[in-house]
């Protein structure tokens, strides 16, 4: 159906004679809902009088009429000393030592970093250069009985220089290269 171009449905005109339809389409004013809003806003504003404290319609006294007596130079005291204090726990933290035992870290064995392990040395040679390419000396061993071929960086004496060096090489985006315990 062709809602745009439709036609507008024939308008029924009202009977003649009957004038309670015509009030019908007048709209009245609903007194009691504007007589309940205007005493709410009465009471609102009434409420927020009082919170602010106090009665609208007195006045504050002036300086000028204020009742209080005025104090004189005899009547003034002075202000008191700055009391001495009682702490003393900040000049015995100055003068003191504090001694720590730093146990002396224990080195286990040697770190190898294992890049990669290929069945061709071409492979290999490929990754070592790439690592070279780094800055980085990489080693291509036979394990295996010579049919596959790791390229291993290392030995590292910490395992965090041999994380150095992983890091280096992920940025290359080289990956895939894992720490092991190993001696050659």
């Amino acid at each position: 159906m062709d809602y745009a171009n439709r036609k507008r449905p024939p308008q029924r005109k009202p009977a003649k004679g009957k004038r309670g339809s015509q009030k019908q389409t007048e709209r009245q004013v609903p007194w009691g809902i504007v007589t309940l809003a205007v005493v709410l806003v009465i009471a609102l504003v009434a409420g927020l009088r009082f919170i602010a404290g106090g009665n609208p319609d007195v006045v504050p006294p002036t300086s000028s009429e204020s009742h209080l007596p005025t104090p004189t130079n005899n009547q003034v005291e002075a202000i008191p000393e700055k009391p001495e204090e009682r702490w003393q726990y900040i000049e015995e933290l100055e003068n003191l030592e504090v001694e720590v035992d730093v146990p002396e870290r224990e080195l286990g064995p040697p770190k190898l970093m294992q890049c990669g392990s290929f069945r061709s040395k071409s492979d290999a040679e490929r990754l070592r250069a790439a690592i070279a390419l780094q800055g980085l000396e990489a080693n291509v061993y036979r394990s295996n009985g010579g049919s596959w071929y790791r390229v291993v960086l290392g030995p590292y004496e910490t395992k965090r220089a041999a994380e150095k060096d992983r890091h280096k090489l992920q940025r290359a985006r080289i990956h895939g290269c894992q720490i092991w315990n190993w001696n050659l």
